[in-house]
């Protein structure tokens, strides 16, 4: 069987979502291929940054989607023991957003979804993975989803891959991927409930042992983060959940109850391997990689959601001009690219830092780390440095002038 369609999105996920509504409403069809079945799976983001959601607000996405359930987080906060060397205040930054949001991820795509959905050039396949692409002259035309018997093609005037930090279509494309090992740690995610531990903030904590991170997990819960040295699970695995559990009261002992609750054994765990990586090229003739699969990032700075969302918004008009004119060619994304690129810099230079300064141990670092995070707070720089991690290097802007509420005659 074959279908057609002007855009074919590969992964169901903040990005293609949000370019497949973005597309939709400026006119054009839009198939979205999601390899999960419903979205009731584990997600690995769920904090927005002001940035990320004054684009969801715009899109008029964010307001339902935090009716499902949501908290407002307001500060920022480094401890070591009993002393807090840092305390940032979002509520320093212009509203409405002045605040984290933590919120699942399937409230986003809820809403994307129902969203894309009031159009009838949508069409949403899950459980569906791309398994091949289609070319005609080096150039990419469409894609094969599902295998054996039950494969259909595609075919597509563009292809977005959407597809993550592992994309299948980024590889099936024979584009490159440099993996860089910036950071020095790997992170052990669990929950705990939340108790009377509800302090609507980001934590990170410094102890005798590996920093932890928490913040407040909607629905009641509290997500921890230990931090353990990059690539050494199995070493630690070795030991047995009980070190495990040990290690990681070192650094939050109030919470030594539920976490003894909640910690079992090992698989109570999710490891991320954290790094940083890059596409060689986000396009081909016919392709255009954004989210993880063009950039990945580590959790720091919580930016993977923001830069998912921005990365559709700012591919959004590229992608209208080069429907309108029937060129899909590399060549007509050289803007977005461009524009783009420093921006994913920007972000990979700031987590690498903020990971130093946060997470590193050693005699110099832990010496100088209360006195550096003293000053820093009584500087301009201070509040530089939280409208970048908010906001973004620039402003990153919705193209409402492209939407469009009749059908996109097209070319050809």
């Amino acid at each position: 069987m074959t279908s057609q369609t002007d855009v074919a999105v590969a992964g169901g996920g903040p990005a293609g979502l949000t370019l497949a509504l973005l597309m939709l409403r400026s006119g054009y069809r839009v198939t979205v291929l999601e390899k999960a079945r419903s979205l009731e799976r584990d997600y690995r983001g769920e904090i927005l940054q002001p940035g990320g959601m004054t684009l969801l607000g715009e899109l008029g996405v964010l307001k339902p989607a935090r009716s499902h359930g949501a908290y407002p987080l307001r500060r920022f906060q480094l401890l070591e023991q009993d002393r807090t060397l840092m305390d940032i205040d979002y509520q320093q930054l212009p509203p409405p957003y002045s605040f984290l949001l933590s919120i699942p991820q399937r409230h986003i795509l809820q809403e994307l979804l129902e969203a894309c959905g009031r159009y009838p050039g949508f069409t949403y396949v899950p459980g569906r993975p791309v398994s091949a692409l289609i070319e005609k002259d080096a150039k990419i035309t469409g894609v094969v989803h599902g295998t054996g018997s039950e494969a259909e093609q595609l075919l597509a005037r563009c292809v977005v891959g959407a597809d993550g930090r592992y994309s299948k279509v980024r590889r099936l494309a024979g584009i490159g991927y440099t993996r860089k090992e910036t950071f020095a740690h790997d992170v052990l995610w669990f929950k705990i409930p939340a108790g009377e531990n509800t302090r609507y903030c980001v934590q990170v904590h410094r102890g005798r042992g590996n920093p932890v991170l928490l913040y407040n997990s909607y629905p009641g819960n509290i997500q921890v983060g230990w931090t353990l040295p990059h690539r050494s699970y199995r070493e630690v695995a070795a030991k047995g959940i009980g070190y495990v559990k040990d290690q990681i009261l070192r650094a939050v002992p109030a919470h030594a109850q539920a976490i003894d609750d909640a910690v079992q054994s090992l698989t109570d765990l999710t490891l991320l391997d954290v790094f940083a990586g890059m596409a060689d090229t986000w396009t081909r003739d016919g392709l255009v990689l954004i989210g993880d699969s063009a950039h990945t990032h580590g959790p720091i700075g919580a930016q993977g959601i923001n830069l998912a969302i921005q990365d559709a918004t700012e591919l959004h008009p590229a992608l209208v001009q080069a429907l309108r004119t029937g060129d899909t060619d590399a060549g007509q994304f050289t803007g977005f690219t461009k524009a783009r690129r420093p921006d994913i810099d920007a972000v990979m230079n700031l987590q690498a830092r903020q990971s130093q300064a946060l997470l590193s141990h050693g005699k110099a670092s832990d010496t100088m780390r209360p006195i550096m995070m003293r000053l820093l707070g009584k500087t301009p720089l201070y509040s530089r440095i939280l409208h970048r991690i908010a906001f973004g290097r620039r402003p990153i802007n919705i193209r409402s002038e492209l939407f469009s509420t009749a059908p996109t005659s097209f070319p050809g």
